[in-house]
């Protein structure tokens, strides 16, 4: 009987250590079963973190908080037994932002929760936009968001433009789509451009550029010019110094 009971007496004080040797974290938002915590900009996330319940050594046992591994200053009444952070308000940096807590005696006693900020594209208004013709037309909108927007679509004047007829480039690195064309002209060129972004949360987002082409103007190189000037007005000043003498013999 006692080797039978010693095991399991064993077993249960090593159950019940476990049990009081960590920490969890409360949140509002909550946390999902990963650890993540949905929010948006603008948004408030409060987080408490507390002992396990019947714990009574780590009741007044310092808690420290981590953001991406650099600790968060802490008053001195909100270290101890209990400890809160309030994220507000919310901003793009803390999207992906990992909040730990750990015991202040052992940082491998600890509970991390991860804020997931979704946020729409950066889209409204609309945009004037004045280039001459045989310049480049380049045009970019802001397509940032998180989920990433699923997809980008550029109209002119109502109609889907033409890349190939219209000479255009499109680019797309994830936060900006460009439309550009080298050699603008303005039967081409001309007219109301909108860039709609579709994102998997927030929908459509639209943004709109009324494009000029104005004529060419010839600029003349006046730097050049002035230089040149000066260099003809100097060239004829050394002469008539270098002929000084022969000019003051002729006058006498």
């Amino acid at each position: 009987m006692k080797l039978t009971f010693r095991p399991l007496l064993f077993h249960l004080l090593l159950c019940c250590a476990t049990l009081t040797l960590g920490v969890h974290i409360h949140s509002d938002p909550e946390v999902s079963s990963d650890g993540v915590i949905q929010t948006e900009l603008k948004k408030t996330v409060s987080l408490l973190c507390l002992p396990d319940s019947g714990s009574d050594t780590q009741a007044d046992e310092e808690l420290v908080w981590l953001r991406n591994g650099a600790v968060v200053s802490l008053k001195e009444e909100n270290r101890k037994g209990r400890s809160s952070v309030c994220v507000t308000p919310i901003i793009h940096d803390d999207n992906g932002a990992t909040f730990t807590c750990h015991l202040g005696g052992n940082a491998t006693v600890s509970a991390s929760v991860t804020l997931n900020v979704t946020y729409q594209p950066q889209l409204c208004g609309s945009e004037d936009i004045i280039v001459e013709e045989e310049a480049v037309l380049v045009l970019r909108c802001d397509i940032w968001a998180n989920p990433a927007v699923s997809s980008v679509l550029w109209s002119l004047n109502g109609s889907e433009v033409d890349l190939i007829a219209g000479g255009f480039t499109l680019a797309n690195d994830g936060f900006t789509s460009q439309l550009s064309a080298n050699g603008a002209k303005k039967s081409l060129h001309a007219g109301t451009y909108q860039c709609t972004a579709n994102s998997p949360v927030y929908g459509e987002h639209s943004k709109y550029y009324q494009v000029t082409v104005t004529e060419k103007v010839i600029k003349f190189p006046l730097m050049p010019m002035i230089a040149g000037l000066v260099v003809v007005f100097l060239t004829g000043l050394l002469a008539v110094f270098s002929r000084w003498s022969r000019i003051t013999k002729c006058c006498k």
